[in-house]
This record gives C-alpha cells, sequence and structure tokens, in this order.
C-alpha cells in the first residue's frame, strides 16, 4: 500500500490532494487514535493508496508512516520552489551535512529508486507541455519516515501550486504507482554535480539502473571531510539498497571512502554498458577479461552462463574484417561472445574475448571470414588460418608491357583493355593471383 502525505501548510500540496480524491474512488475512514494534526481524524483509501492529511510541513514531519495502515512506500505531496518555471520534480530526503530545513544532521531517509524512476515516466506522460520534468538531489527532512519514500512536487511558484493541470498532472503520476515495488535489482548512489541532476536523470531515463540518494557539489561541502562522515556515506547506500556509486566530478577523498566501505565507484559508461547483464556475470567478466572502463563491453551470449573461456581474437582477420566494416565486424564478435575487448572508444573489437567454447569461437571465425569474403574473389577455412585469394590488377606486369602509368593504369584496373602501340592489352594480361592468410 502507498501512503499519500498531503500537508495543509502547503497549498500546493492540498491542491494535488484535492486532484488525487477526484480521480479515484475512495472510500473516507476515521482515525479517532491520532490527532487530526498529525494524520488522524478523517482520511481516505482507495485501492493501493491511503491518503492521510497533516497541519506540518512535510519536511517536519518524522516518522510519517506510523499514521497509515502498514504501507510499503509513502509519498509526500509538495510544492516545489525556486526559479525553475513550471516543473514537475522528485526527490529523496536527509541530510548529508546541517539540517537547516527539518530532519537530522547527517541523517538520511531511505529511498524507493524503482518507484522513483516510475515517477519519472508517468510525470512525462501526465505533464502539461508547458511544464518539464526533472530530478533533484537529496536536500532536506525528514530523516526518518518509517518506509521508502519520495517527495513528489509541483513547481515552481504561486502560478503552477494553484494550476489545476499541473496539479493532475501529479495526481495522475501519484495514482500510476499503484502496485509498483520501491526497489528494483540495479540501483546506485550518486555524487557530485548540481542541485538539479541531468546526468543521474539520464541513467534514469536511459538505462535498467535507478538512482537513490544524490550527494550534489553543495550536499559534498556540508557534508565535509568524508572520512569523518563515514557513517553518512555508508548510510546513502543503506537507505538506497545500493552497493554502486557513480561520482560525477572529481572527488577523490569521497571515492576512497566509498570503496574503503565496500562499495564500488562506476562510470556512466560502465552504467549503460552492463544493461541487461547478470552483475555477477559481469563481475565475473571484468575479473576474467578487462573492465568496461578498459574497453571490456558485453556481448549477446552475456547471459546466465557459469562457463566460458577467454581467446585471443584472430588478430589480422579482424583487421581485415574492420576494414571492410568496421561495424559488422565489432557485430559478428558480439553476437558470439560473452564479453569483448574494444579500442577507438568501444567502436573496434581487438584483443581477448570470452567464450562459451572453442564453438563459440569458431562462429566467430566464420562470421568474420563472411564478411572479408566481400572483398576477395575466395575465402577458405582451414584448420588454423582463413585464406583469402584475389585476382587484381599488377602495375609491375603492366610497366613491364610498356604501358604508361596514368589513364591507362586506371582503365585495365577497372577491367578494361587498352591500347598500347597499335596492340590492345586485355586487363587479364596484367592481372596477378594474391593469397592472403589470416591465422585462427
Amino acid at each position: 500500500m502507498i501512503a499519500v502525505v498531503v500537508s495543509r501548510a502547503d497549498r500546493a500540496s492540498e491542491h494535488i490532494g484535492e486532484h488525487l480524491l477526484d480521480l479515484a474512488d475512495w472510500t473516507e475512514q476515521e482515525d479517532d487514535t491520532r490527532p487530526d494534526a498529525e494524520g488522524g481524524g478523517r482520511y481516505y483509501r482507495t485501492e493501493g493508496f491511503e491518503l492521510r492529511e497533516f497541519d506540518a510541513l512535510h519536511l517536519d514531519v518524522e516518522d510519517a508512516a506510523a499514521a497509515f495502515t502498514d504501507p510499503d512506500l509513502l509519498v509526500f505531496a509538495s510544492r516545489h520552489s525556486g526559479d525553475t518555471g513550471p516543473l514537475l520534480t522528485a526527490h529523496f530526503t536527509g541530510n548529508f551535512g546541517h539540517a537547516e530545513y527539518g530532519g537530522t544532521e547527517g541523517d538520511l531517509a531511505r529511498t524507493c529508486p524503482n518507484a522513483h524512476a516510475h515517477l519519472l515516466a508517468a510525470f512525462d506522460e501526465h505533464a502539461p507541455d508547458a511544464y518539464e520534468v526533472g530530478m533533484e538531489c537529496t536536500h532536506h527532512g525528514p530523516s526518518r519516515v518509517g518506509v521508502p519514500s519520495m517527495f513528489v512536487e509541483l513547481g515552481s511558484g504561486d502560478e503552477q501550486w494553484d494550476d489545476p493541470d499541473g496539479a493532475r498532472a501529479v495526481a495522475r503520476a501519484v495514482l500510476d504507482l499503484r502496485g509498483v515495488a520501491a526497489h528494483r535489482e540495479r540501483q546506485l548512489v550518486g555524487f557530485g554535480g548540481g542541485h538539479y541532476v541531468p546526468r543521474f536523470e539520464r541513467i534514469v531515463r536511459e538505462t535498467d539502473w535507478a538512482v537513490g540518494h544524490v550527494a550534489a557539489d553543495w550536499c559534498l561541502e556540508a557534508l565535509g571531510d568524508p572520512e569523518k562522515r563515514r557513517d553518512t556515506l555508508r548510510q546513502a547506500f543503506e537507505q538506497s539498497r545500493a552497493d554502486y556509486a557513480l561520482v560525477e566530478g572529481d572527488h577523490p577523498d569521497v571515492e576512497r571512502v566509498i570503496e574503503d566501505l565496500g562499495y564500488r565507484v562506476v562510470s556512466e559508461t560502465w552504467t549503460r554498458e552492463t544493461a541487461g547483464v547478470p552483475l555477477a556475470l559481469a563481475r565475473t567478466l571484468e575479473d576474467a577479461v578487462s573492465t568496461v572502463d578498459d574497453g571490456l563491453r558485453f556481448g549477446d551470449l552475456a547471459d546466465e552462463a557459469s562457463e566460458f573461456e577467454v581467446v585471443s581474437l584472430p588478430t589480422e582477420l579482424l583487421a581485415d574484417a574492420s576494414g571492410v566494416d568496421l561495424e559488422r565486424a565489432r557485430d559478428a564478435v558480439a553476437r558470439h561472445a560473452l564479453a569483448y575487448e574494444t579500442e577507438e572508444g568501444g567502436t573496434r573489437a581487438a584483443g581477448r574475448a570470452a567464450v562459451g567454447d572453442a564453438t563459440d569461437y569458431d562462429r566467430i571465425v566464420d562470421a568474420l571470414a563472411d564478411l572479408v569474403a566481400e572483398r576477395y574473389d575466395e575465402v577458405e577455412r582451414t584448420a588454423d588460418a582463413v585464406v583469402a585469394r584475389e585476382t587484381a590488377f599488377d602495375p609491375e606486369k603492366a610497366r613491364s608491357l610498356g604501358i604508361p602509368e596514368g589513364p591507362a593504369f586506371g582503365k585495365l584496373s577497372n577491367g578494361r583493355p587498352v591500347e598500347v602501340d597499335g596492340e590492345t592489352v586485355p586487363p587479364e594480361a596484367v592481372r596477378t593471383e594474391h593469397t592472403h592468410r589470416f591465422p585462427v
């Protein structure tokens, strides 16, 4: 069940609450065990949701989940304030540093990264044309909620707080969370960057990773010496159910403490390249071959395979195939490998690969041989090589026949005869067979 907190001290919150009640079939309930100011008295229930009202601003409401009936997730329907124009946004709560706006210093609330990712998609679907959609860093209280939670906000000023279209969009997005879990397998914590976090938003939108707490640059300044605030950094991971961190910018002291705590710092490229790859297998392949940041890429066979062997790719054959079509040569490797090394920014397959067995390696060789066959007259696969043969224009033969360099060479090379001293020289007379042997 998803708990929804509406604050009577926040007119945007009340406005969103009105639209929530209008959009679903709610039943009124009465709770005489709590003060009306603290979520008691009249409240509302509909399938998958319970909505209660509080007198205080959301950021001052600690342990909000205690007012609800066994919630799995809690949403604070709130206003967003700033010079950002019409904006629908969401973020997690707590304080990396001082608790200037609610919560406790150095204390972070539990996050719901998967629900947050679903919310952004719902915002995209329901946002009025004038509104942007975004996400923010962790930046105010409460620090204790009782269940995974997030602020869901309508911004950024009086006009939007009173805008029925904006409030209704937020309400629709909240209702779209029905049945959505708070967490997924792939979740990370973010560090660095601005208050509005485009890199982390990009990861949420474009990969299968979700993002929990984000400490923007100013949050890290408020944090102070990371060595002295190890507990807060540990909380960021524990409260986000994450084992990975992405650090934007230059924060070596933060990275050192993160890794000392047992978590891994990864790159945006890593989050993209591991999409769909079991994380345990990705770690094993990186240990066995090389790292994603050093050029490792995962192939089509990177699934739940438990056994593999590391082989050297056929260097000369691969280079020749890449000369025919770079992308198709890389794809020929990717189709039959669990993982493979690359160079030139991941565009060129080169080096070693992890394959399930010798059969997969043979399939790579065969696919590359098919590709180089487009360049040669004949291609043959032997036990230890791919042999390619071609008959091509031989400039030395042409010179020996007294044919001057220039247009005549061009004609012969293109398969057309030429006249020399009144005699016709056919292209076959100046062609030589070449054999290329590519070891495999």
